[in-house]
């Protein structure tokens, strides 16, 4: 029945849509084992699709919207931070300031400012609620269009979310293709991002943005490789404006523009930076008050100093430092491990050569992983910019991370919930190890050619 290659990839697109039924509308983060059952069952389609119907881009754009399509009408099974999104975006329909407002002020004096102010704030925790928003502001204005749509329908404005979310990575694909073909790249290796159920799963099922981020990443990495470096930067900033993340590549575009003439080279550098930064400016202006950079920052600051989930270098050198100490000294190593970031993108800046397309995004690609590998905490999510940027690579290892990252939900089987050591040292090996394998084979490949 199943023998010709037609009748197996129907086969395994129905088992892609009933797998991520499942996984959209019957799981709970809690049941670790169904989780990674269901979750590695996903990678059979995948796999087959992207190397059995490589040659056909149309069906498997189709079958990347349709997967993400499965997802349009669930509520988030494995993170309540659209909670927090939804209150934003309706905190500023009223009028309010989300940099200044803090969620459990208005639920502590019964002031609902909004509606649902209740089901909100129990769905987002007392965690996010007691802390100012993190989320710059063409983030924010995803969150307002959802509260202009759907203003008293949690559910709705979860549908409106995530339309957006879908939108941004078909214009990834769209993108995507265009740089592959530049590169001379197979197009169908964007869909190691696209039809990945890591990317499906963790962007359009648990509404992270990372995939609007991206969009506008890719999209200006398009127009500096067609010259139109004004536009890139434009649309750069608002990447930025999404996540804060693409900051960290800013100096690995120092060679790009320096490779042909060093003085006019560096002006068009500053220039570039100056165009990102001074956007991002602008689109903070509205929300403008005195308390807005402090509040800001301290958000931003809570990440590398109070939390700490699924990392790697940092938890060697917590135990180094409880076993001398006898305490954990999140505080100290939190701002020491970014100092590290901070050589090694200098390292790669000036000391690797950045000025082919290729080099470039492949220095973005590490530069983003060493950041990763040094930070207290690693969210799964975080690596959808790896999987992408990998894509236009030659490596492969954030690939297998979007596989074995599953295993950092285990913490959430356990109530309270508690990471497992074995469970992330065998993440962190699989990574590492692929990782410097790629790196010792694609070193040898070159040594031959020569």
């Amino acid at each position: 029945m199943f023998s010709s290659q037609k009748n197996r990839t129907i086969l395994l697109i129905s088992v892609g849509i009933l797998f991520y039924f499942l996984t959209a509308y019957f799981l709970d983060r809690t049941n670790f084992t169904q989780l990674i059952v269901q979750y590695l069952i996903l990678f059979i389609p995948f796999w087959y699709l992207i190397t059995k119907e490589k040659n056909n881009f149309t069906l498997l754009v189709a079958i990347s919207i349709l997967f993400r399509l499965v997802f349009l009408f669930a509520i988030p099974n494995l993170s309540q931070d659209f909670y927090r999104f939804i209150w934003d975006g309706r905190l500023i329909l009223e009028g309010l300031n989300p940099y200044i407002s803090l969620p459990e002020t208005f639920i502590k004096k019964g002031n609902f400012p909004i509606i649902e102010a209740i089901d909100l704030y129990d769905g987002m925790g007392t965690l996010n609620g007691s802390h100012y928003t993190n989320y710059p502001p063409i983030n924010q204005l995803s969150f307002l269009l959802a509260a202009i749509f759907a203003k008293t329908s949690i559910l709705w404005s979860i549908v409106v979310l995530r339309l957006q979310i879908i939108l941004a990575d078909i214009g990834i694909i769209y993108f995507g293709k265009k740089i592959l073909e530049k590169l001379n790249i197979p197009i169908h290796h964007i869909f190691l991002y696209a039809l990945n159920p890591f990317i499906i799963i963790e962007l359009t099922g648990n509404l992270h943005f990372e995939s609007v981020m991206l969009f506008f990443l890719v999209w200006s990495l398009y127009l500096l490789l067609q010259r139109k470096w004004i536009w890139a930067a434009l649309i750069f900033g608002l990447s930025v404006s999404v996540k804060l993340i693409p900051l960290l590549f800013l100096p690995l575009f120092y060679q790009w523009f320096t490779k042909d003439k060093k003085t006019t080279g560096v002006l068009k550098f500053l220039s570039f930076s100056a165009i990102i930064i001074g956007l991002n400016v602008l689109l903070f202006l509205p929300f403008l008050s005195s308390n807005l950079l402090s509040n800001y920052l301290d958000s931003v600051g809570l990440w590398f100093q109070n939390f700490e989930f699924n990392a790697s270098i940092y938890y060697i050198a917590r135990e180094i430092g409880t076993l001398f100490r006898g305490y954990n000294e999140i505080a100290i190593i939190g701002k020491i491990l970014p100092v590290f970031t901070i050589i090694f993108l200098a390292i790669i800046t000036f000391f690797r050569k950045n000025n082919s397309p290729q080099q470039l995004l492949t220095a973005l690609l590490f530069g983003l992983s060493f950041y990763y590998f040094m930070a207290t905490t690693v969210h799964p999510w975080y690596i959808a910019s790896l999987v992408l940027l990998s894509v236009f690579t030659k490596y492969r290892y954030p690939i297998v991370w979007s596989v074995v990252i599953i295993l950092s939900y285990q913490a959430y089987a356990n109530n309270p919930w508690q990471e497992n050591a074995w469970f992330i040292l065998l993440e962190y090996l699989l990574v590492y190890g692929v990782l410097f394998w790629e790196i010792i084979q694609l070193k040898r490949n070159s040594l031959s050619i020569k």
